[in-house]
């Protein structure tokens, strides 16, 4: 058995403030203002059950704690054994958690659980099958900011559980200069060196650019510590990183997918982003077996 308490990624930080306000704010969806009245019209209130959530496919695990918090939050007498933790790969049919308490609170969170630990754990799943593809090379992969509005703190928790990597979790993290911004700011040269004047000294600039002659323009001024190949085919990506020579990092992005990733990895990039691992992951199949 696992303490309930110890179920995150050893690696992965997620407060426990993301998962208290996540589960409370699902909740409140999911009860409305009369609460599970399936079960309160058709369970005795002393009527207790046993559930075990079972992994119904081959995967890797992310989200339990947010199922530990769900039926605790609904019932907190209720007595969880956790036979997994998050991050973990499991086989098809393994037990992850069992549930024994209140029946009404086990199948009121049923939902819920059963929500966080599919989406959470399908985006493990996924990025682990992009990471298995970077084997013996140096690439990071690693998310974007395209996620599900209010689970973006969860879902790039996820990818951390399968192996990836964070890009900036908002606006307010790093400075990311895209071709719109250059354009506004007339040119990459004057975008660099603005930023770079007003930028607090532990703060890193990335730029986009769309073509060699502008990742040699980047280059030239010294200025920034990233830079994003946009788009770019697998022999581009190559002469970019002789171009680069190990001066700025670089990072592939548009066109990372599972069938291309083992090619970008080989070009020498230095990461890979995908907006794919939280906005097309399939839901991992996972279930609520009770047992009265």
């Amino acid at each position: 058995m696992i303490p309930a308490g110890s179920l995150l990624h050893p690696d992965a930080f997620l407060s426990p403030l993301v998962i208290d306000e996540a589960v409370r704010r699902a909740l409140d969806e999911d009860l409305g203002r009369a609460g599970d009245v399936t079960s309160l019209v058709t369970i005795p209130p002393d009527a207790q059950a046993h559930a075990v959530l079972v992994a119904r496919q081959a995967g890797v695990i992310a989200g339990l704690p947010l199922a530990v918090a769900t039926f605790k939050a609904l019932a907190p007498d209720v007595v969880i054994h956790a036979h997994a933790h998050d991050g973990a790969a499991v086989a098809a049919g393994i037990n992850l958690l069992t549930i024994s308490g209140p029946a009404r609170a086990v199948l009121s969170g049923e939902r819920t659980a059963l929500n966080y630990v599919g989406r959470l754990s399908g985006i493990a799943t996924l990025t682990a099958n992009y990471v298995r593809h970077t084997a013996g090379t140096k690439m990071r992969i690693c998310c974007t900011r395209k996620t599900t509005p209010g689970l973006r703190a969860l879902e790039k928790y996820a990818v951390r559980c399968g192996g990836g990597f964070n890009h900036r979790f908002g606006l307010d993290d790093a400075v990311l200069i895209k071709d719109n911004h250059i354009a506004v700011a007339g040119g990459v040269r004057p975008v660099l060196e603005r930023a770079r004047a007003r930028i607090g000294h532990l703060v890193k600039i990335e730029i986009e650019v769309d073509t060699l002659d502008q990742l040699r323009e980047v280059l030239d001024t010294g200025l920034a510590d990233a830079v994003l190949l946009d788009n770019m085919d697998i022999a581009t990506l190559k002469q970019a990183v002789a171009m680069a020579n190990g001066r700025v990092a670089l990072e592939a992005s548009g066109g990372v997918t599972e069938s291309t990733i083992a090619a970008i990895a080989a070009t020498g990039v230095d990461y890979a982003s995908s907006g794919a691992l939280t906005h097309s992951a399939p839901n991992f199949d996972v279930a609520l077996d009770i047992d009265v």
